[in-house]
């Protein structure tokens, strides 16, 4: 009998750990997963263990800054899962099998004075910089104003993408028009690859704070809705274009906040096409649903009045601006906190 995270892939989605803990990645391969992702939070997770110090250690000794051995431990990690993911990369002929590496996030610190076009133009040397000799490295960039400004001469550098934090059709649209255009310029169509990053939970705790007012079949479904919409405008767009390789929506965010909901409701109502990014935990969940079998639920939208209750009472362009001045604080910290784990190591 196939294993619940077999049926999910089996209905269309492709499933990529959020987390590059070497083991777990191994784990999760086994498991179904195609790819991985990782960002400040999980390296300063894993660096707190304990099972690297040997290996900052060295770094300290060779005379590195706290942030070179950041980004040299990130670099080394991240390295390590795409050789796990390599096979599934030659295999789907770049369609699958990437590993995304999160550039610096304290370029969106509040207390950066840069300009826009200052941390867009950062954006790209940073981007050029750790894409150089990777074939299955996406290069994960937020749908900031610096972030966005950047995306275009980032495609039009042959870097493969991952737009992050994004919340909006406002967000997703700017994105993907500028990685296309980007993408144009580049010319080698055969070889591009997209993939945008839709926030999911978040809306949902976002709607329970502020707008308490959704009717209860309403409320908990807005994120869902929210990236159902997405994939569907993304479906549309790409469908003329003709190309060779997948531009995709990452689901992302898909591990539940409440305790109280089941572990794979995101999972769940969003399965059958592109990639969700599960944390470990959700996963290890998901397969200990014994008998589970996921069919494709990510075309099926709820009933007209549960639509028309989200879109009469929720300010889409007011939820993005609280949603990412708490995702750059999210964004910018961990990255802090991972300065403050390899300060401790010296």
């Amino acid at each position: 009998m196939p294993t619940p995270l077999e049926t999910l892939v089996a209905c269309g989605t492709k499933v990529w750990l959020d987390s590059i803990d070497p083991a777990l990645v191994v784990e999760n391969r086994k498991f179904g997963a195609t790819g991985a992702t990782s960002n400040p939070i999980i390296i300063a997770d894993l660096l707190k263990t304990g099972r690297f110090d040997d290996q900052i250690r060295a770094l300290v000794a060779e005379g590195h800054s706290d942030e070179a051995i950041a980004w040299a431990m990130t670099d080394r990690l991240v390295r390590q899962a795409q050789e796990v993911f390599a096979s599934v990369y030659t295999e789907s002929a770049g369609n699958n099998g990437y590993v995304s590496f999160e550039l610096d996030p304290l370029l969106e610190d509040t207390a950066n004075t840069l300009s826009v076009a200052e941390k867009a133009k950062k954006y790209v040397e940073l981007g050029q910089h750790w894409a150089a000799g990777h074939s299955n490295r996406m290069i994960k960039v937020p749908a900031t104003p610096g972030g966005l400004a950047a995306l275009e001469e980032l495609a039009a550098s042959g870097i493969t993408l991952n737009v992050t934090l994004i919340f909006s059709e406002r967000q997703y649209e700017a994105a993907r028009e500028a990685v296309w255009k980007g993408a144009q310029r580049h010319g080698k169509l055969e070889r591009f690859k997209s993939v945008y990053s839709i926030f999911v939970s978040r809306i949902d705790v976002y709607t329970k704070k502020h707008v308490p007012t959704l009717i209860p079949a309403a409320q908990g479904q807005v994120g869902i809705v929210n990236a159902q919409r997405l994939w569907a405008e993304n479906q549309k767009f790409w469908a003329d274009k003709k190309l060779p390789l997948q531009q995709e929506i990452i689901f992302a965010s898909t591990g539940t906040k409440d305790p109280a909901e089941a572990p794979d409701r995101y999972v769940s109502a969003l399965a059958g096409s592109d990639i969700q990014t599960n944390p470990p935990a959700t996963n290890a969940a998901v397969q200990s649903l014994t008998g589970k079998v996921y069919t494709r639920k990510v075309d099926q939208l709820p009933p007209a009045d549960v639509l028309a209750d989200i879109d009469a009472k929720v300010d889409f362009a007011k939820m993005e601006q609280v949603l990412m001045e708490e995702g750059l604080a999210k964004f910018a910290d961990p990255f802090k906190s991972l300065l403050q784990v390899i300060a401790s190591k010296r």
